[in-house]
């Protein structure tokens, strides 16, 4: 495990927030374990708690305490071209904060070595949502991360230089696709 790595997944542990590349874009994230980063999390971001937050993991497994039927975590896909974001119906104990006023959690299996490593030795999802100040652009770069954050992000893996899209979003209950 290289040194970044090896202090995000301290920060992680310690109940910190850090900004990563994800396998989409530069995104926030915290532990789901940690009521409180969770909640700092939204209010970093200035974002309504109505808008639910995404669990990302390099094994379904990591997504079996969040949702109703794990049986369906058997039918997820991950691909580096295509991305896609998943909707569950949630357990009872995924945190409300998660879940947006809704009944259904927001997952997505990723190959992305960072997140891998990250899930690997925190052995947990990662919650994550993007990199910006609600209602504004995704930051991009370190220093936009810092205009909108000053110093409240305790680590900080700088963006990288792809332009890539936002998932695909598929209930998996009902096969709707929502984007």
């Amino acid at each position: 495990m290289n040194i970044k790595t090896r202090i995000a997944v301290n920060v992680l542990n310690d109940g910190g927030i850090i900004s990563i590349p994800t396998d989409t874009i530069q995104g926030l994230s915290c532990l789901p374990r940690f009521d409180d980063s969770l909640q700092k999390l939204v209010d970093l971001k200035k974002r309504s708690v109505e808008k639910g937050l995404i669990l990302l993991a390099s094994d379904p497994a990591y997504f079996q305490d969040y949702v109703e039927d794990i049986s369906l975590l058997t039918q997820l896909t991950s691909t580096i071209k295509d991305p896609i974001t998943y909707l569950l119906k949630a357990s009872d104990t995924a945190p409300k904060i998660l879940l947006g006023g809704h009944d259904t959690i927001a997952i997505r299996l990723t190959t992305n070595p960072l997140i891998m490593d990250l899930c690997k030795y925190t052995q947990s999802a990662l919650v994550s949502t993007s990199a910006n100040i609600s209602g504004l652009k995704a930051a991009k770069t370190t220093l936009e991360l810092r205009i909108y954050f000053k110093n409240q992000l305790d680590y900080i893996i700088a963006p990288n230089k792809a332009e890539n899209s936002p998932s695909s979003i598929i209930n998996l209950q009902t096969g709707e696709r929502l984007r």
